[in-house]
């Protein structure tokens, strides 16, 4: 076999073996997640009832994933369903009160600053972290927990400290950066649908 013929199956078994991967990991969230998935909706959707907003935080790739959500929430999941904007947040689009509060303050405050700002008693945080170990984002719990917020977290690993900081914690059971936040989004999508079907699905 050709260098040229023996790179490309490489290649070709590393993509196989990273989405069987991906698979299994799903595979695992269904059945050690699924309960706590359905716990955040709960929580969620309790909320929303009572007139709250979602708050949403998280880290590189993760504060990706809190604008993605964020923006789920507000447009919309499946344009089959009509529905009214779903009040959303993320904490991390804004560069001047990121990099002030960081130059200032310290990082590690400034998602709780911004949960300060702008969390109410009743409101929901969804913080997010691979780890479950990022300062900025358990401090941004912890002060939603001071204010009466409700607290969501989309971990990974054993859950680092927010396992036990949030409400509802949410832990893909998986050490691998890419796999938990693969799931992350997945979970996060799985979410924001069954909060639209259940919330507004009969308007159909």
């Amino acid at each position: 076999m050709s260098h040229r013929a023996e790179a490309t199956q490489a290649r070709q078994q590393y993509i196989q073996d990273e989405l069987e991967d991906s698979a299994a990991t799903k595979r695992r969230i269904l059945s050690e997640c699924a309960d706590a998935i359905a716990g955040s909706v709960d929580t969620i959707i309790g909320a929303l009832n009572q007139g709250k907003k979602i708050l949403l935080c998280g880290n590189g790739g993760s504060a990706a994933d809190a604008q993605h959500l964020a923006a789920e929430l507000v447009i919309r999941m499946d344009p089959a369903i009509k529905r009214p904007a779903i009040p959303a947040v993320a904490l991390t689009t804004d560069s001047s009160l990121l990099t002030a509060g960081a130059n200032d303050i310290g990082y590690d405050r400034v998602f709780a600053r911004s949960v300060e700002a702008l969390g109410s008693r009743g409101d929901v945080l969804v913080a997010i972290t691979t780890s479950g170990r990022s300062e900025s984002v358990n401090n941004a719990i912890r002060m939603a927990r001071s204010i009466g917020m409700s607290t969501i977290g989309l971990l990974g690993g054993d859950g680092g400290e927010a396992k036990d900081l949030v409400d509802v914690p949410v832990v893909v059971p998986s050490d691998n950066t890419q796999r938990i936040q693969e799931g992350h989004i997945t979970i996060g999508h799985i979410i924001c649908s069954l909060i639209e079907r259940e919330m507004y699905g009969h308007h159909e």
